[in-house]
């Protein structure tokens, strides 16, 4: 994996764009939702209902790609001598790095705040986003606010909200070109003004200062609840945000720590390459389509349809596994639907196996029979064992297309008696039979001839 991840570094240095991303079809219902419409708290229904919606992001916009040659990058990354230590390593200062290059500046960076909290003329800011960020988190922590009078690349100047009201609260930042810094050129001190009875939420509070302030917390729990995140808002900030807030504080909080969507789809082939390359007896299959804009085909762009893979120490181990596959598919919660199918085996001591794996638009007819193709043509090759699913009408179209590769004498459908359990279960509500029904699908059938 460490040599796959190097690959892939190494590949990726050397294109801008990899035009391969991935769109599944929403209905027409799905696209007439719009962000500013939701106001329900109900976290069911927020999370059924909303798109995400990248801001800034020009969608009629598509740049022209470089085909990186991944197989030379790599092959160049694999035949590299081993790394030796050169004798002058051993001597270095390793503390020297984390040394600063202008020491007039080193405090820059930090909240210069005296021991009251206020600010004052003359406090250095290393940027303009420093400014701003310390000015919320002024305001957020009394319960104030202020409004934006002018705001330019060089000067940065705001006011209370109730400077007409008899507060004479204001602040003026500028740009200082000779000190590489921003600096408070004008300050009248404390609000005068009654502090404002924010029992809920707070504007200065919005959805990128909550994600930098629970960075810590996704980084180490990725998968941490939304009600989570508002409880560590309202311990830090004594605010309590809305669910969407929170929902979308974390969705940038990942997507700052580990990436987008569409970074991580697009590095989907560079690490499909760095696989096969490092393991040439992987199997990755790819299906594309063109992108369109309403009704036009939008050039050099191609959108991930499927694609299915199988890695070598699966494909192998199938071979020590009882002659049986089990299929099923499971719905993709996140900005792309889909789902994703599986295949597993077992093995003489019981333990499942998982041997293949695809990405698809949906549980269709076209995206069983592309998974079921790639499996029997990669992975099941011998004849004589048995298919179990779910009695799902895709995977028996699936079947019956599969000119007789899933059909006996080759291979044996077989439905899964959990599912045959579940669905006898939900027609005819009879909890006492349920153990019937799974001894039923456990008992060997003889057959006396008279």
């Amino acid at each position: 994996m460490q040599e796959m991840f190097s690959v892939y570094l190494g590949s990726r240095s050397r294109i801008s764009f990899i035009e391969l991303y991935i769109e599944f079809e929403q209905s027409a219902a799905d696209r007439d939702i719009e962000l500013q419409d939701y106001n329900s708290d109900s976290e069911e229904e927020f999370e059924s209902n909303y798109v995400v919606v990248d801001p800034g992001v020009d969608e009629d916009q598509a740049d022209d790609a470089m085909v990186a040659d991944v197989e030379d990058v790599a092959n160049a990354l694999a035949n590299q001598e081993p790394f030796v230590e050169p004798s002058f390593m051993r001597s270095l200062d390793l503390e020297a790095m984390h040394a600063p290059e202008f020491p007039q500046y080193v405090n820059a960076t930090e909240l210069p705040l005296l021991l009251d909290g206020e600010f004052t003329v003359g406090m250095e800011f290393s940027s303009r986003e420093a400014v701003i960020k310390a000015m919320k988190d002024y305001t957020i922590r009394r319960g104030v606010d202020y409004r934006v009078h002018e705001s330019e690349p060089t000067t940065f100047y705001a006011k209370c909200t109730q400077y007409d009201a008899g507060c004479d609260w204001l602040i003026r930042v500028s740009k200082m070109s000779r000190k590489f810094c921003w600096e408070i050129r004008r300050y009248n001190g404390s609000h005068t003004c009654t502090r404002a009875t924010i029992s809920q939420d707070h504007s200065k509070l919005d959805s990128n200062t909550v994600a930098e302030a629970i960075k810590p917390l996704v980084e180490v729990d990725p998968s941490i609840r939304v009600k989570s995140v508002i409880a560590e808002v309202q311990s830090k900030f004594n605010y309590t945000i809305s669910y969407r807030k929170a929902w979308l504080a974390k969705q940038k909080a990942v997507e700052s720590i580990f990436g987008g969507w569409e970074a991580s789809y697009e590095a989907l082939p560079i690490w499909f390459e760095a696989m096969c390359h490092k393991e040439p007896s992987a199997v990755v299959h790819f299906q594309i389509m063109p992108a369109y804009q309403g009704d036009d085909v939008v050039p050099n762009i191609r959108v991930l349809h499927r694609v299915f893979w199988s890695y070598y120490p699966c494909i192998r181990a199938f071979r020590h596994c009882k002659p049986i596959v089990q299929v099923d598919g499971t719905h993709l919660y996140g900005k792309y639907k889909g789902c994703l199918l599986v295949a597993v085996s077992q093995d003489g001591n019981n333990n499942i196996v998982p041997i293949a794996f695809a990405i698809v638009e949906g549980e269709t007819s076209d995206a069983w029979h592309f998974f079921l193709s790639n499996l029997r043509q990669h992975v099941v090759r011998r004849d004589g064992g048995g298919l179990i699913s779910d009695r799902h009408d895709s995977i028996r179209s699936a079947v019956d297309r599969s000119d007789g590769a899933w059909s006996p004498p080759r291979a044996f459908h077989m439905f899964c008696i959990r599912h045959i359990e579940s669905n006898f279960l939900r027609k005819f509500k009879a909890p006492y039979l349920q153990k019937l029904i799974v001894n039923i699908g456990m008992i060997l059938t003889i057959t006396l001839t008279p």
